[in-house]
C-alpha cells in the first residue's frame, strides 16, 4: 500500500499535473479533495470531465465516474457485494477504494487517453426492438453501424501511418515542391497559348490534336484489352489442355478398372466422408464454438491485472487437486465387477483414437497429393511456356520414341545421300576448275590470233552486243506487261468506286434521317433533363427536412434514454442506501452486543472517542513543546556563539603553528649561511 501511493504522489507531482504532495499532506486529503483528484485525472484522460465537483451533485459525479471506468474497462477487485460497496465508497470519497482507482488510471495514461477518444466513436447506441421495426430508424441504425466500421478502418490506417514514420515535415516538402512544378506548368502552359494564338486556324488545330490524343488514348486501352484477351485466352488454353490431360486419365482408369474396383472405390470414399460428416467435422465445430465462445467471454471482461492472473492461478491449482482427490477417490472405491466394462471401454477408445489417427492420415495424404499436381499442373505450365508443348505422357512418349527412331533412320539415309552428292560436288568442283583453265588459254589464242589479223577485241564486242541486245527485249517484255497491267488497274478501281457509289447511297440517305432523329432526341433529353433537376431539387429539399426532424427525434431519443440511465442509476444508489440503513437499523436495535457493536454508528463512536482522545495527548504534547521553547532556543543560541569561539581558536591555533614553522625555517637558513 506504501508503494502505490508513493508512485500517486510521484506520478501527481509530474507534468500535466504539477501538484506538491508529499506522503503526509497526499495522505490527509479530504474525501471531497481526492474526488475532485480522480476527477482532475480522469479529465486529463478525457476532456469532458474537466469539471469542478463542486458545481454537481453527488449522484451526478458518481455516475459520471462509473460510466467512464467502465469504458476504461476497470474491474474494481471483489464479489459483487464489493461492487455495491465500490460504489458507495466511490461516492462517499473513500481512500481504500479511489486510492486504487488513481493507482491504475496513473499506470496507463496514454493507453486510456487512447481508449476514451475511440469510445466517443465507437460505443455503440443501444436501440430498443420496437423502435427497429420502423424502416427509416433501421436505415439510419444501418448507416450508424456502417461509419462506425469506417472509422475503425480509418483509425487503423492513422495508426499504421504514425508508425510507418512520415513526417509532416517531408510532406510539406512534398507539397512545396509539387506547388512549384504546378506554377511552372502553368506558366509554360500560358507561354504555349501565346504562343499558338499567332497560328492561323489554331482552334482547328487544337481541336485536332485533342481528338488525336483521345484515339491515341483509345488506341492504348484496346491494346491492353487485346493483351488481357491475349492472356485469358492463354489461360483458357491452358485449362483445356489440363482438362484434357485428366480427361485422358479417367478414360484411361476407366479402361483399366472394373465396376468391382470402381464400386469398392465409391463405397469407401463414402464411408470416409461420412465419418467426416458424422463424426469428426460436428466434433471439431464443437470445439471450435465452445472455444469462440470462452475467447468472446474473455474479450468481453475488462483488462486483467497480474493480481487477477495469480488468483486464477491458485483457483485452477485448487481445482486440479480436487479432481486429483476425487480420482484417488474412486480408485479406492473401485469395484473387480467393473473390470471388463473399463476393459471394453479402453479398447474402444483406443480404437477411436487409432481411426481418428488414420482419419488423420488420410486426409493429410489428400491434401498433399492435392499440392503434389498442383505442383504438376505448374509445372507443366511453365514448361508449355519455356518449350510451347504439355509434358508428355507415357504413350505419348512411347508414341514420340517411335517416330524419332523413324526419324533418326530416315536422318542415317538423308546423310548418306548428301555424302554421296558432296563426293560429287567435289568433284564437278574440280571439273569445273579444270575447264576454266581450259577456256582462259583458248581465250588467251583467240586473243593472240585476232591481234596477228588486226582485229584485236571482235570476240568481246561481240559478246557485249548480244547481252545488250537480250537485256532490251527483257526491258521491253517488262514495259510491256506493267503498261498492260496499269490499265487492267485503272478499270478496276473505276469499278469499285462506282460499286462503292451505289452501295453507300442508301446508308447516306439512312444517315440523314439518323440525323434529324438525333437532334429531336437531343432536344428531348434536354427538357427531360430540366423536368430532372426541378424534380431532384424539391426532393432534395424535402430531404433536408426530414434529416432535420430525425436529428430532432435522435437528440430527443438521446435525451430520454440517458434520463432512463440517471433515474434508474438514483434508484440503485437509493436502494443501497436505503439497505444500508435497513441493516444499520437492525444492528443497532439488535440485543446481541455483538451485532450492536458491528453497527456503524457503534464504529463511528468508537472512532470519535479514539480520536478525541488522540487529540488531547497531541494537545499536550503541544503544551510541553511551548513551554520548553524558550530555553531550547537560549541553550540553541549559547551552543551556537560557543561552536563560534571554538571555530576562532581552531583558526588562532593554526595561524600560530604557521608562523613557529616559518621561524624555525629562516632560523636554519640563517646558521647555513654562517657555516658557508
Amino acid at each position: 500500500m506504501g508503494d502505490q501511493i508513493q508512485f500517486i504522489v510521484e506520478k501527481l507531482n509530474q507534468e500535466p499535473f504539477r501538484k506538491s504532495y508529499n506522503l503526509i499532506s497526499f495522505d490527509s486529503l479530504e474525501p471531497l479533495q481526492l474526488l475532485q483528484l480522480l476527477s482532475d485525472v480522469l479529465g486529463e484522460i478525457d476532456p469532458k470531465h474537466v469539471v469542478d465537483i463542486r458545481e454537481e451533485l453527488p449522484e451526478q459525479t458518481a455516475k459520471r465516474m462509473l460510466n467512464l471506468l467502465g469504458i476504461l474497462k476497470y474491474k474494481p477487485p471483489g464479489t459483487v457485494s464489493d461492487l455495491s460497496a465500490f460504489r458507495q465508497g466511490l461516492v462517499t470519497g473513500s481512500k481504500t477504494v479511489i486510492h486504487p482507482v488513481l493507482h491504475w488510471l496513473l499506470q496507463r495514461t496514454s493507453e486510456l487517453k487512447t481508449r476514451a477518444y475511440l469510445a466517443r466513436f465507437l460505443v455503440k447506441l443501444e436501440v430498443p426492438a420496437e423502435f427497429l421495426q420502423d424502416d427509416t430508424v433501421a436505415d439510419f441504425n444501418k448507416q450508424y453501424e456502417e461509419l462506425m466500421e469506417a472509422f475503425k478502418n480509418l483509425h487503423k490506417e492513422h495508426e499504421q501511418l504514425k508508425i510507418s514514420g512520415l513526417s509532416t515535415a517531408e510532406i510539406r516538402r512534398d507539397i512545396g515542391a509539387m506547388e512549384e512544378e504546378k506554377d511552372q506548368l502553368a506558366k509554360r502552359v500560358e507561354r504555349l497559348k501565346k504562343r499558338v494564338e499567332t497560328v492561323q486556324n489554331h482552334q482547328r488545330m487544337l481541336e485536332i490534336a485533342r481528338q488525336l490524343r483521345l484515339e491515341k488514348e483509345r488506341e492504348e486501352s484496346l491494346a491492353q484489352q487485346k493483351q488481357e484477351q491475349k492472356s485469358q485466352l492463354f489461360h483458357a488454353e491452358q485449362k483445356l489442355q489440363r482438362a484434357q490431360v485428366q480427361l485422358k486419365e479417367m478414360q484411361h482408369m476407366v479402361a483399366d478398372s472394373k465396376p468391382d474396383s470402381l464400386m469398392k472405390k465409391l463405397e469407401e470414399e463414402m464411408n470416409f466422408n461420412s465419418y467426416l460428416v458424422t463424426e469428426k467435422i460436428p466434433r471439431e465445430m464443437e470445439s471450435k464454438k465452445t472455444s469462440v465462445y470462452f475467447l468472446q467471454k474473455v474479450v468481453a471482461e475488462p483488462a486483467m491485472t497480474q493480481a487477477d492472473l495469480t488468483a486464477l492461478q491458485s483457483e485452477r491449482d485448487e481445482v486440479n487437486a480436487e479432481i486429483n482427490q476425487l480420482i484417488e477417490k474412486r480408485m479406492i472405491k473401485y469395484e473387480p465387477t467393473d473390470s471388463k466394462f473399463s476393459m471394453y471401454r479402453q479398447q474402444a477408445s483406443i480404437i477411436s483414437r487409432k481411426k481418428e489417427a488414420k482419419v488423420e492420415e488420410l486426409q493429410a495424404a489428400k491434401e498433399e497429393m492435392s499440392s503434389l499436381e498442383r505442383q504438376m499442373e505448374q509445372k507443366s505450365s511453365q514448361a508449355h511456356e519455356l518449350e510451347g508443348s504439355e509434358v508428355l505422357t507415357e504413350d505419348e512418349f512411347k508414341q514420340y520414341v517411335s517416330k524419332l527412331r523413324s526419324k533418326n533412320t530416315f536422318y542415317k539415309k538423308k546423310r548418306l545421300e548428301i555424302a554421296e552428292i558432296t563426293a560429287e560436288f567435289g568433284i564437278l568442283q574440280r571439273t569445273e576448275e579444270l575447264l576454266r583453265q581450259r577456256h582462259e588459254a583458248i581465250q588467251q589464242q583467240l586473243q593472240a590470233t585476232e591481234e596477228k589479223k588486226g582485229i584485236s577485241g571482235y570476240s568481246y564486242t561481240q559478246e557485249e552486243l548480244e547481252r545488250v541486245s537480250a537485256v532490251k527485249s527483257e526491258m521491253d517484255e517488262v514495259k510491256g506487261q506493267t503498261l498492260d497491267n496499269m490499265s487492267e488497274m485503272v478499270k478496276k478501281l473505276n469499278a469499285m468506286v462506282a460499286e462503292k457509289k451505289a452501295s453507300l447511297a442508301p446508308v447516306i440517305k439512312e444517315l440523314r434521317q439518323l440525323r434529324q432523329n438525333c437532334q429531336e432526341l437531343t432536344q428531348e433529353c434536354d427538357e427531360k433533363k430540366i423536368q430532372y433537376d426541378s424534380c431532384a431539387a424539391g426532393l432534395e429539399t424535402n430531404r433536408s427536412a426530414l434529416e432535420q426532424e430525425v436529428k430532432g427525434l435522435l437528440e430527443e431519443c438521446a435525451q430520454e434514454e440517458s434520463n432512463y440511465h440517471y433515474i434508474n442509476c438514483m434508484k440503485r444508489s437509493l436502494e443501497i442506501q436505503l439497505q444500508r440503513a435497513k441493516e444499520e437499523m437492525k444492528a443497532y436495535m439488535s440485543p446481541d452486543p455483538q451485532e450492536r457493536r458491528r453497527a456503524v454508528r457503534e464504529q463511528y463512536t468508537r472512532i470519535i472517542l479514539d480520536q478525541e482522545n488522540l487529540g488531547k495527548k497531541l494537545r499536550e504534547k503541544q503544551k510541553v513543546v511551548r513551554e520548553s521553547h524558550g530555553p531550547n532556543m537560549k541553550q540553541m543560541k549559547m551552543w551556537q556563539d560557543f561552536e563560534q569561539l571554538m571555530e576562532c581558536k581552531r583558526e588562532c591555533f593554526l595561524k600560530q603553528q604557521n608562523q613557529a614553522a616559518i621561524g624555525q625555517i629562516i632560523q636554519e637558513g640563517g646558521k647555513d649561511r654562517l657555516v658557508l
